[in-house]
Parts: C-alpha cells; structure tokens; sequence
C-alpha cells in the first residue's frame, strides 16, 4: 500500500511572508510620504508648556559672553524661541527659512545654542547668516531642560505675555510656519 502524503506546502502558506513583506513596505512607504510632505513628524510629542508661561532664562550671550540673554526681556513681544546647534543636521536645513522670518516677515528670532562649542556654532553663523535677535548659549543644557527640550532643532512660539502657544519638533519650513505659527505674527 503506498500511503504518500505531500509535503508540498500550500500556495497561501507560501506567499505569506511576500504577502506581509508586502504590507511592510506599504506601511513604511505611507509612514515616509507623510513624514516628507510635513504631515507626520515621528518626534512629535506634546509639550505641557501650551498655554502656560514660558520658563524663564538668563544665559550668556553667544555673540558677547560678558552679557546675558534674558527671556524676560522679551515680555510685549510676539517671539520665538528655536533651539538649535552646529551639530545639527535639521539645523543646517532650516537655517535659511528662519533667515527669511527674520530678514523678510520681522519675526523676532530668539535662539538658545544647544550643547555646542562656541566656535562651531560661531562658524555656522558666518557662513550661514544669523537670523537670531538674540542668541543664548547654553552648553550644559541649563535652560533647554526646563523647556523640555528632547533634540534640535525645536521651536516655540510665544505671545506678548510670555505664554507658549505652540512647539514644533523639527525643521522649521514653510508649511510648518503656516501651519502653527503665521497666524500669530499677522
């Protein structure tokens, strides 16, 4: 008597790991779309400081260490705040937008120089442009860590009584800036 079984496994338990490769790459494909065109920024988490008061710094001025940069200096002024470092690769690239805020639309620009060497950042300043009206340097994470600042660039927008409306976690562009914080300066 010969008693056979096949072996041969069927169609659909051969294709399963085609068929869920498949749905994978589907999935990080839409992920990728949607982080490319603004929509979806994986660092994104929320920050508890939206409709609170800012917390308040006084650090040394990048561009003259023997004075200090006061946020409570700004107070009457719409402002943001934009946390970044020559180490920063996202920093390099909104460079340029931030440039435009503050040359070409009159934003006031605060930036706190995060965990940097005095003359990389410096550097970046010179070959780049400066869109800061202050910069803050702040190598040991003294202010940043208050604020609740987890990686750079971050930027916060706040009103003329020192309250934060918004926080974006990544590179400042266009689309952003419509987004969550050009109503602010109309």
């Amino acid at each position: 008597m010969n008693t056979t079984v096949n072996n041969k496994p069927s169609l659909l338990r051969r294709l399963a790991p085609l068929i869920i490769f498949a749905a994978i790459a589907a999935l990080f494909m839409y992920m990728l779309n949607r982080m490319n065109q603004g929509e979806y920024n994986p660092r994104s988490v929320p920050t508890e400081f939206i409709g609170k008061p800012a917390p308040v710094f006084s650090l040394p001025n990048l561009l003259d260490m023997e004075s200090k940069v006061n946020s409570s200096d700004l107070l009457g002024k719409v402002w943001l705040l934009n946390v970044w470092g020559s180490w920063c690769v996202e920093c390099w690239r909104e460079h340029e937008f931030l440039l435009e805020l503050s040359r070409y639309r009159g934003v006031t620009i605060v930036g706190i120089n995060w965990r940097d060497e005095v003359a990389d950042a410096m550097n970046m300043l010179q070959r780049s442009g400066n869109p800061f009206t202050h910069i803050a340097y702040d190598p040991q994470s003294e202010a940043v860590i208050e604020w609740g600042v987890y990686g750079a660039p971050e930027t916060f927008l706040i009103d003329e009584n020192g309250i934060v409306r918004e926080k974006h976690a990544g590179a400042m562009n266009e689309q952003v800036w419509q987004a969550k914080f050009a109503s602010y300066f109309r």
